[in-house]
């Protein structure tokens, strides 16, 4: 019979829809397992054969998990809010819901057409208010919410109003914006708009002024990843930076708790070191500087306080409040030329570029440990978020610093004497132990660190920094806090309203979800607000508790609502929660259903999400747990990122001034532009002339020069992109080859986490893998050859060897070392000719995470009415791969001269007497007595003549 993939696949996806095979509920007399994919953003293009990578390696981890006899819940759904949507609608009048809903459409065609085994009742969209319900609640929540350092955790608001009437800032130690003090007096003398305006210093989910990616084209708020280069990553619009009042997110006060809990979870050592450094946690100390001939003084914050005897020049993040304060009249238009230039990068460029710029502001700083006066100079290497935004430069001991001062010849001043300073000289780990500081200083500071180590000098400096007030010991850390505000239309509602005021209020969360109004426009209005400045009815009336016309703001009861929305991380930071309970109404989800599922046991994805969308959820998660909400601290316990398929380009080579073009081997000939051609009309780099020719209008009239009669294309690997023409659609191999030989080529192509080129070339060789499978049990007839008979000890040993190697490689996910595997032993099994069902049964149960249509189909011929995802995962006999015979190399004075086939458990004695007198060795002792015999068990004798 013949494998008709078409027929299969799409009467087993049927199957598995009609029945709600794949519909999980808790069951606690079953383990679970929680298996999440990074769900996708649905776009227009829909998928390449890249995007499903991921998502097939969840899906065979999945089904093994419930062969093995868990419960596995596997959800799937999509992150609907963000501005490719919304660019779109600009464009062409249509509201990014409609597209968005048809994207989905394709993403969801794609997906079944492939297999995957979700359980859509739980399908989840972002853009749903039934979704953002819960955003915005938790949103509230964070509002209502400040963070204590002592207790560690997030407390209620209400507590700390109460800790401010009682004893002030007294002996508080929360997370705050700027550091406070004030007694509870002073505190209820203040009007409630001081109170609330104090408040929002403290609570997790604060509006504040804060420097941000601005770009005026798209009319928003970019992230730093949504930049390239100073210009906006969607259209290339350019970006400049900016302060602007926005809604931020207090993600800084988790710091310490994001890096513990890296040491709980199984992540990769690579991507938790990205998480270290990007959290940036650093012990130092704040030292206080006092400007020269003025009242004015700044902090700083250093790690090696020990090197302020080296100090030369200071330098200011151009971001600074300070740059106003300390510049000169006389450096004023040079400054503002600088500040001007600096604004067109972001911070994540800055911190990657090595260029020097700087500019002086005209004011000097006294150094506290040696009364020098330093010039204060402005650099955007310095970032103002980072500690104070202030910096104190010991050239002789930082490369960064040391190359500013050479490139604008400010001295350099070593703290060993007679060392050679130079960029090749710095230890970035363990620094440069300070044991000759400069002599000449004098008073002394009453510190001597002649022959302390860095870390003895470091602890001694910051305990006299403290002694002697001239600042602070300090932890500091590099993470910033989240900004929350986007100026766009499409994303979650705010559910804030403006008193009279100015100061935000939050809707009632029986009012909740607020949801997105409409709007006859998705740009800026006219006055510069964001595209909800156009909705008619966007007001918020506080007696009756409900939304009405922006015509009726009086402020008395009727308010204006926040005209921003969320960003689009808002929906994706706990979206992994809400699939646990994704129909509850009464709240994000049921507690004993959380207590059931947890958290993610395996979650894949891309490493792009390393220090945004993995750090968000992290703290979104912790604030939950903080609240009660659910029961564990960490939301991912497993994470495993998958390489990325990178796209085979092909190339035709036009012929300068012409319209011809010429083959690749013959291009040489000619002076030639290469130009990137439509991989879908190339097979095995060979042209299809007219499909060329039909591409486009220009290549109608096109000339071509063969060889052999074939046009031969050049080829290279680079990003998959609709721009290279390289983009292979999933849905033409499913076509053409079916999903099964797609999911496992996919596997096949090279390790999960390891990116490789996508190349249609070999895919016929898996397809064929799936005919000789087939054939095992059809043979070339219509009907099955299965048979009961018992089976011999080689196919035992074929199948065992295949259930350990099969087993080991899915629970340490090489997914390609596998397949070679199911064709090693699909071959030694045809080769045996075997039809036995107690082989062949456990073969496909093996066979079906990684080809489920075919599986399912054979499963169900061999006379079983129930899916084969049930059924119990194979275990290996250690019995059937015992060898009873193995093969000795019988060896004279070290040379090999014939192999000898013994029992595998003949003793020694028994291996030595047999070779002796094996007629062979005869020829080759040639009368003589051995000298010694060495018998290798399993492996060789060597006689020694």
């Amino acid at each position: 019979m013949e494998y008709n993939f078409r027929e299969i696949e799409k009467k087993w996806q049927e199957y598995w829809i009609a029945n709600g095979v794949y519909k999980v509920k808790e069951n606690k007399d079953k383990p679970k397992y929680y298996v999440l994919d990074m769900f996708p953003y649905p776009s227009g293009a829909g998928l390449h054969v890249g995007h499903p990578l991921g998502y097939i390696a969840s899906d065979i981890y999945s089904r093994f998990k419930r062969l093995q006899g868990f419960n596995v819940l596997h959800p799937m759904g999509y992150d609907a809010y963000g501005l490719p949507a919304e660019q779109y609608a600009i464009q062409t009048g249509q509201h990014p819901e409609v597209t968005t809903k048809q994207n989905i459409a394709r993403y969801r065609e794609q997906m079944d057409k492939i297999g995957f085994s979700y359980d859509w009742s739980r399908e989840i969209r972002t853009c749903e208010p039934e979704y953002y319900h819960w955003t915005q609640w938790a949103f509230i929540k964070m509002f209502n919410s400040y963070y204590c350092n002592d207790e560690k955790k997030a407390l209620p608001i209400d507590s700390l109003i109460e800790a401010f009437e009682a004893v002030g800032t007294e002996g508080l130690n929360v997370a705050c914006g700027e550091e406070m003090s004030f007694t509870a007096d002073e505190w209820k003398a203040k009007s409630d708009k001081e109170k609330q305006e104090i408040l929002l210093n403290y609570r997790i989910a604060y509006l504040g002024d804060t420097m941000v990616n601005w770009c005026s084209e798209l009319g928003t708020v970019l992230a730093n990843d949504e930049v390239v280069n100073g210009v906006s990553e969607r259209g290339g619009f350019p970006v400049e930076q900016k302060m602007m009042r926005q809604w931020c997110l207090r993600v800084s006060a988790y710091a310490q708790r994001l890096l513990d809990g890296l040491d709980t979870i199984d992540w990769t050592d690579s991507l938790k070191d990205t998480q270290r450094n990007w959290i940036g946690r650093s012990e130092g100390a704040e030292v206080n500087f006092k400007v020269k001939d003025s009242d004015l003084e700044f902090t700083i914050f250093t790690t090696r306080a020990d090197t302020m005897f080296g100090v030369t020049f200071m330098v200011l993040a151009p971001e600074s409040e300070l740059v106003e304060k300390l510049t000169t009249p006389e450096q004023k238009q040079e400054v503002d030329a600088y500040l001007e230039r600096t604004k067109k990068r972001t911070e994540r460029e800055r911190i990657a570029d090595r260029q020097v710029t700087g500019v002086f502001s005209g004011s000097y700083a006294i150094n506290p440990f040696t009364g020098d006066a330093v010039p204060v100079w402005i650099s955007d290497y310095v970032l103002a978020g980072y500690g104070t935004g202030a910096i104190m430069a010991v050239p002789a001991h930082d490369s960064r610093d040391y190359a500013f001062a050479k490139h604008f010849n400010l001295p350099i001043i070593p703290l060993i004497e007679g060392c050679d300073i130079s960029e090749e000289s710095f230890d970035a780990k363990e620094g440069i132990v300070c044991n000759s500081p400069r002599p000449d200083v004098t008073p002394y500071c009453e510190l001597s660190l002649n022959g302390l180590t860095v870390k003895e000098a470091i602890a001694a400096t910051k305990k006299f920094v403290a002694e002697h007030k001239l600042g602070r010991v300090k932890i500091n850390y590099r993470l910033r806090d989240a900004i929350f505000s986007r100026q766009r239309y499409w994303g979650e509602p705010f559910p804030v309203y403006y008193d009279a005021n100015g100061l935000p209020q939050m809707l009632p969360m029986e009012a909740l979800p607020l949801q997105l109004p409409e709007v006859d426009k998705f740009l800026p209005t006219a006055t510069g607000e964001p595209p909800l400045g156009h909705a008619t009815k966007w007001a918020w009336d506080s007696v009756n508790k409900e939304v009405v016309e922006t015509s009726k703001i009086d402020n008395k009861t009727i308010f204006p609502l926040e005209l921003c929305t969320m960003p689009g991380f808002a929906g994706s930071s706990a979206y992994y929660l809400r699939y646990m309970d994704p129909h509850n109404n009464k709240g994000l989800v049921d507690k004993d259903v959380n207590g059931y599922w947890r958290n993610v046991d395996l979650y894949i994805g891309g490493t792009e999400h390393a220090t945004g969308h993995l750090i968000y959820s992290r703290f979104w998660n912790k604030f939950l747990y903080d609240m009660g909400v659910i029961c564990e601290d960490e939301p991912f316990q497993k994470l495993i990122n998958q390489g990325m398929i990178q796209g085979r380009s092909n190339f035709v080579y036009r012929i300068k001034d012409t319209n011809t073009f010429v083959s690749l081997n013959l291009k040489d000939q000619y002076e030639v532009t290469p130009i990137h051609v439509d991989v879908n009309i190339v097979s095995n780099d060979i042209l299809d002339i007219e499909a060329f020719k039909n591409w486009r209008p220009e290549y109608h009239t096109a000339e071509f020069i063969l060889e052999d009669g074939k046009y031969v294309c050049g080829w290279a690997v680079e990003k998959m992109s609709k721009s290279m023409f390289n983009v292979v659609n999933p849905d033409m191999i499913v076509d053409k080859y079916g999903a099964d030989t797609l999911r496992l080529y996919e596997m096949f192509l090279g390790p999960l986490e390891q990116s490789k080129p996508w190349d249609t070339n070999g895919i016929d060789g898996v397809h064929r893998f799936l005919k000789k499978l087939w054939a095992l049990f059809y043979g070339n007839t219509e009907s099955l050859q299965i048979t009961d008979a018992e089976p011999t000890a080689e196919e035992l040993k074929s199948l065992h060897k295949l259930i350990k190697k099969v087993t080991f490689d899915i629970e340490h996910f090489s997914f390609n070392t596998s397949i070679s595997a199911f064709m090693i032993c699909i071959n030694e099994l045809g080769s045996l000719k075997c039809n036995k069902r107690a082989i062949l049964e456990q073969l496909i149960i093996l066979l079906a995470p990684f080809a489920p249509h075919t599986a399912e189909e054979l499963w169900h011929v061999c006379g079983h009415t129930t899916t084969i995802c049930d059924a119990p995962w194979p275990q290996h006999n250690e019995e059937y791969l015992k060898e009873n015979s193995v093969i000795y190399a019988i060896s004279f004075n070290g040379k090999v001269r014939f192999n000898l086939e013994l029992p595998a458990d003949m003793p020694r004695e028994e291996v030595e007497k047999v070779a002796l007198s094996h007629e062979s060795s005869a020829k080759w002792m040639e009368g003589k007595t051995p000298k010694k015999v060495i018998v290798v068990p399993g492996k060789i004798v060597n006689i020694v003549i």
